[in-house]
């Protein structure tokens, strides 16, 4: 019987010291339900744009965006504000269906702020960014850009649609600002508004 008492007394005191004394219990938690956004992110974006307040031409302009996009911070509250950061970098190329010039091409870099709620595929966000590049200028027609180098200020807010955990959707809207800031006299500028979609993954 001792040693059956013995036997006892080891198997209780390995239970209490697992409980009780520290030992980490392994919990299983699903992937959907972690908070752990993926750290880089390629998206394919397009849109159409308008011009507004740009006489004397009315423009219209095909975008395309390719974005690469790199998580940078995260912010895990339970408020409406969580979510994550991205720092991004895109290339520009736009034809001008409508306007004095034919193209834009460039790049942009700036920031994305994404808006993550528990367990819902729906993602909003909010983006901005500055940079530049180069158009087909024509001076010496009224309102027409006043030289190739121009420099951009894109923004943009719309909700991302998670296909699955690489995939997803976005639509939105977009504005543009193109201007050579200041280096010609005159400067017209232009400012665009439209809508934009795109897919991207992220791995």
């Amino acid at each position: 019987m001792k040693p059956f008492r013995i036997c006892i007394g080891c198997v209780a005191l390995s239970i209490c010291s697992q409980n009780f004394g520290g030992v980490e219990r392994q919990v299983s938690v699903a992937a959907n339900d972690e908070f752990n956004p993926h750290r880089i992110e390629f998206a394919l974006e397009t849109g159409y744009l308008f011009g507004a307040i740009n006489p004397p031409t009315d423009y219209q302009i095909g975008a395309l965006f390719l974005t690469e996009r790199i998580r940078w911070g995260v912010i895990p509250n339970d408020s409406w504000l969580r979510g994550y950061h991205q720092f991004y970098i895109s290339a520009i190329a736009e034809p001008i269906f409508k306007g004095i010039e034919n193209y834009y091409f460039g790049f942009n870099v700036g920031f994305r702020y994404n808006f993550v709620q528990p367990h819902s595929r729906f993602v909003p966000y909010i983006s901005g960014g500055v940079g530049a590049g180069g158009i087909d200028s024509h001076p010496e027609v009224p309102g027409g850009q006043g030289q190739d180098f121009t420099f951009n200020i894109l923004s943009a807010a719309g909700i991302s649609y998670m296909v699955n955990d690489h995939w997803k959707v976005d639509v939105g809207a977009l504005y543009q600002h193109l201007s050579n800031g200041g280096q010609t006299d005159p400067n017209p500028s232009l400012n665009l508004f439209g809508p934009q979609v795109g897919v991207s993954y992220s791995f």
